[in-house]
């Protein structure tokens, strides 16, 4: 272009026009033609300038962290206030397409303004009207924010954690839809944090700078104003977003009014401002600049064809391997807040996580972190017994008891139960009772308390597993004693701390100490005649007695009831079978509850009563099944909620469901199972024909041990019976182990049991009053005695025999889930079993 010509475009294109011919002309002779192409940074912010640029084609922006973007048309003088004023550029230029620029070199620049101070002129006049620019632009920009404020998203919560083939495909998803701007559905299961992986995707992206707005569709008006503005009034948010994120949550609660619109603006980028009907030759399309993320729990047909890409979020239920890292982030987040130490996490407590599937996955699985913190206290780690998922089972077939019958909740909640029944009875009686048996005659047909032991306590207690489970805990003397001795203890030595649980130890080898115990104890019990002997049925009782005192002054609460106690071991096994339950409702405890008093103990709240916590460690709501709940009802008094109920429900239904097996457990089910036949040797020598002589200690010995062990062996035959069965048909899928199936036999073992002490309870018990008068040798003659017939006695042990074989073949059935035939030899086993107790306790 001729000198003339470029004075000519400077007069007709840009600010310079003002100044004089002459000026112009020698402004011209000093100018150079640059070519750049585009996305070219021709000016960076913060540096000083080296030249003045006026664009003479093209199209050019300013970025900047402090300042709106501007963009420039052909004429602008560029750099031409931070040249005069001689300071730094305050933006950074950027060519968006092919641009051509006349340049002037800074020194030649400064020798002209001092050979021409009108130039300055030019700058006043561009100041003013880059001002006025710059207002109406922030004004236009404050306008939009205020539109996009409430919906903004200022940053990803978190990335994707975990290692497993899941998590990295998640993660690989996630960075190839960073890469374009193309319209994205992400959908998966509630509770996955689908939002934040929208999130991700946008601050991953090269447009990470602009801004991210997030929707609730459910909220969406029908005519989808907020979204797509009105015509000749308000922007919509996509207006106003510009070329930011618009994320779109819930797309499946969307009104079916803007689908249309919807897959309009995914397919083509454009959308139509709502207008009144009047209006609608009036309104055109407008191009939207935002990228388009969709969040979903369903993918939807209409739109689906629409989305350039799909992104299935795996829910927590396979992935698994990702559990225990997961736990550990919420855990580190939410201990950082509250300024505590992380605990470590148990093995055992992760695969109780694993056993369950996670229906809310990520959000159910921080809120169970949030509540083993609170369970905490002081240990050093979550184990099994802290943290506890909702239950995976419908709670189906219950009846709360407690809203069936308010005085039965007003009196669990009273002081009766059990402290006053405990300190104001129990107590008293037991210690009396030991003294009987130590000083008073030795027979059961002389002493009143040995008549009370094994005439009454027992047949009663196995009565009472069916319908009222482990209650007898709760009055149980032996740890009425033992609490005595834990309050004596800290009383006298002052600030002394109880120990924590040994859990580890004790969930390894508790079992297996009282299993051991429980031995013994029938071996004594047989071998020195313990039933017709007063001073050790005592020494018995004080054996167990101590146990619970010294486990009392060392550990807290009830340790020995928990894990170490043999009659606490039976009581927990035979409670499966009970009707009635101890639970808590799981949606209260989760959404309402945030101090767990029930479990951990604390101050009067609200209608929750202060309380020392749950003596056996137990949440209502972790509970699976009765083993661990001795029905004190601590956390009926404790709860603020109401959430504990005492549900009537189907007998034995959780060794179905929720039941977790256990091998100390099925050892101590057959070892009860062995005991009948233990306390029926004589009819079992004449039986067999065997001729020994049960007065010699060594013999009685031997053949005590022998039947307190071999009986149940045939069930391991009747087990290698069901495997083989299943093999020749070829049925081998789900094949439940040994240690499963041995639950099977539980009803029997109960029944066997129960049949042998009816003969005590209905032979004997009726004969208490003048037993008592006996023992203080005064005269008894003519009091009352209620004895059954033996006919009565055989026909109430054959049924109970019955009914125990008949629950046991249907419990296995439910147990093991398969065909009647597949486990024929188990069924065979227990109706052996019943016809050998038959055979050794009625004769017949």
């Amino acid at each position: 272009m001729e000198l003339p010509e470029v004075v000519k475009w400077l007069q007709e294109r840009t600010a310079l026009r003002i100044l004089k011919p002459e000026i112009l002309a020698e402004i011209s002779s000093y100018l150079e033609e640059i070519i750049t192409p585009s996305k070219f940074t021709l000016i960076r912010e913060n540096n000083p300038p080296e030249k003045l640029y006026i664009l003479k084609s093209g199209h050019v922006e300013t970025s900047s962290k402090t300042t709106p973007k501007i963009g420039f048309l052909p004429g602008a003088a560029i750099n031409l206030k931070a040249l005069i004023l001689n300071e730094p550029i305050s933006y950074t230029v950027t060519t968006l397409d092919r641009s051509a620029f006349w340049s002037l070199d800074r020194a030649a620049f400064q020798k002209l303004i001092q050979k021409y101070p009108e130039i300055y002129q030019v700058f006043s006049k561009q100041l003013a009207k880059e001002v006025k620019n710059l207002s109406t632009q922030l004004i236009q920009q404050q306008e939009l924010a205020t539109i996009l404020r409430p919906y903004l998203v200022n940053r990803a919560k978190r990335g994707i954690i975990g290692k497993s083939y899941y998590a990295t495909r998640l993660r690989n998803e996630i960075k190839q839809a960073s890469r374009n701007r193309e319209s994205v559905l992400i959908f998966g299961e509630p509770g996955l944090n689908k939002d934040n992986i929208a999130a991700l995707i946008h601050f991953g992206s090269a447009y990470r700078r602009e801004s991210v707005i997030q929707i609730d569709c459910s909220k969406v008006q029908n005519s989808g104003a907020e979204l797509f503005g009105r015509f000749g009034g308000k922007p919509g948010l996509i207006e106003a977003l510009g070329k930011g994120t618009l994320i779109l949550n819930n797309i499946q609660e969307l009104p079916k009014e803007l689908i249309p619109a919807l897959v309009l603006l995914l397919k083509n980028n454009k959308f139509y401002p709502v207008s009144r009907h009047k209006d609608d030759y009036l309104v055109k399309d407008k191009i939207c600049y935002a990228r388009i993320i969709l969040v979903s729990e369903r993918a939807n047909p209409q739109i689906k064809d629409a989305i350039a890409k799909i992104i299935k979020v795996p829910p927590i239920r396979v992935r698994k391997a990702d559990l225990e890292e997961l736990l550990n982030y919420y855990l580190m987040l939410i201990t950082r807040s509250k300024g505590i130490k992380k605990p470590a996490v148990t093995p055992e407590a992760i695969r109780k996580l694993q056993a369950y599937d996670f229906p809310n996955n990520l959000q159910e699985l921080e809120s169970l972190a949030r509540r083993s913190l609170i369970q905490l206290e002081d240990e050093s780690e979550i184990t099994e017994e802290i943290i506890w998922p909702s239950q995976s089972k419908k709670k189906q077939f219950r009846l709360n008891l407690l809203n069936a019958y308010p005085n039965l909740r007003r009196f669990l909640r009273s002081p009766w139960w059990p402290d006053r029944i405990n300190f104001g009875f129990t107590l008293t009686l037991f210690a009396f009772i030991v003294l009987i048996l130590f000083f008073g005659p030795q027979t059961r047909d002389a002493n009143f308390a040995l008549n009370f032991f094994w005439a009454w306590w027992w047949p009663l207690v196995l009565i009472g597993f069916p319908f009222l489970g482990r209650i007898w805990c709760s009055i149980c003397p032996f740890m009425i004693y033992g609490e005595v001795t834990q309050k004596i203890s800290l009383f006298l030595l002052g600030d002394r701390k109880l120990k924590k649980w040994p859990r580890r130890w004790a969930e390894s080898w508790g079992g297996w100490f009282l299993f051991s115990l429980f031995a013994l104890i029938l071996l004594w019990e047989e071998i020195w005649d313990l039933e017709n002997t007063a001073y050790l049925s005592a020494c018995l009782l004080l054996l167990i007695t101590a146990g619970a005192m010294v486990c009392s002054a060392i550990f807290e609460r009830r340790f020995w009831c928990r894990y170490l106690c043999p009659i606490g071991g039976m009581n927990g096994m035979f409670a499966k079978l009970s009707m009635t339950e101890l639970r808590a409702q799981q949606g209260t405890c989760s959404a309402e509850c945030n101090t767990y008093q029930c479990y951990k103990g604390g101050p009067e709240k609200g209608e929750g009563m202060a309380t020392d916590g749950c003596p056996l460690y137990s949440h209502p709501a972790q509970l699976e099944d009765n083993k661990d709940c001795v029905l004190c009802m601590t956390c009926l008094k404790a709860c603020p909620h109401r959430s504990v109920e005492f549900n009537l429900r189907p007998p034995g239904i959780e060794l179905w469901t929720t039941h977790k097996p256990r091998s100390y457990e099925v050892a101590l089910l057959f070892l009860l199972f062995n005991a009948v036949f233990l306390h029926r040797l004589p009819e079992i020598n004449a039986i067999l024909n065997l001729n020994l002589d049960l007065s010699q200690f060594w013999t009685h010995s031997l053949l005590s041990v022998i039947v307190l062990s071999l009986p149940a062996l045939l069930t391991v035959f009747g087990y290698g019976g069901i495997i083989l069965l299943n093999k020749l048909s070829k049925n081998i899928a789900n094949q439940p182990n040994f240690i499963e199936l041995a639950y099977g036999y539980l009803p029997l073992v109960l029944a066997a049991n129960l049949s042998h002490y009816l003969d005590l309870g209905l032979n004997e018990a009726g004969r208490i009053l003048p037993v008592t008068l006996a023992t203080f040798n005064l005269n008894y003659t003519g009091l009352p005695v209620a004895v059954a017939d033996p006919a009565v006695i055989a026909f109430l042990q054959a049924v109970s025999l019955i009914f125990g074989a008949i629950l046991s073949i249907f419990l296995t059935q439910k147990i093991a889930r398969k065909q009647f035939k597949l486990l024929l030899p188990q069924h065979l086993t227990t109706i052996t079993l019943a016809i050998a107790i038959w055979s050794s306790v009625i004769g017949f």
